[in-house]
């Protein structure tokens, strides 16, 4: 069930979002050069890498790690970057992640392929076999500002209370908060 729920809203969202979607990915070329996209190597169901769009919120050349490693992040994203980020917006691209099979809704974060603490936490605890997700538990109590071993509980928490009831929960938070831009960092 929760898998035709995915696809049947990825699909509706893409279709819908699709205005500003193409208006975000022209206003993403227009700011700086490189493509309005950015594929991410993430870790996703039982550990498999799988590239995840984003909207580009850095400018080219970035190194691909978490932003929280970068020695001075701000110099690396763009004014347009830094409202996407706040709002959320740069993960809708994500949708096609979604309808391909890749993601889920609701589900734990996909972790970069180079966070191998987190990884690890979640094998050791069985998330691993869940999809990752647009949004998440984790997502919804902290975001960027929760460390590695709080992110692993939390999706270890999902993992055991998991429903339908709970994913609408869970979305509905992810709403207000992607209103406000709290938890985000950078």
């Amino acid at each position: 069930m929760k898998r035709l729920v995915d696809i049947v809203t990825a699909l509706a969202g893409l279709i819908l979002l699709s205005p500003l979607l193409a208006g975000l990915a022209v206003a993403v070329r227009l700011e700086s050069p490189g493509a309005s996209l950015h594929w991410s190597q993430r870790v996703g169901r039982r550990n498999v890498i799988f590239a995840m769009p984003k909207f580009r919120t850095m400018r080219t050349g970035a190194p691909d790690v978490a932003t929280h490693l970068l020695p001075d992040p701000q110099a690396w994203i763009t004014p347009l970057g830094r409202f996407l980020r706040r709002t959320s917006l740069d993960e809708l691209p994500q949708l096609l992640s979604v309808a391909k099979g890749d993601m889920s809704l609701v589900g734990p974060r996909p972790a970069l392929f180079n966070q191998d603490d987190l990884v690890a936490l979640r094998i050791a605890d069985g998330v691993d076999a869940l999809r990752p997700g647009l949004t998440g538990w984790a997502q919804i109590n902290g975001r960027d500002e929760l460390p590695i071993a709080e992110k692993a509980r939390l999706d270890r928490e999902y993992l055991e209370r998991r429903s339908l009831v709970f994913d609408l929960k869970i979305i509905a938070a992810t709403a207000r908060l992607a209103l406000t831009g709290r938890g985000v960092t950078h």
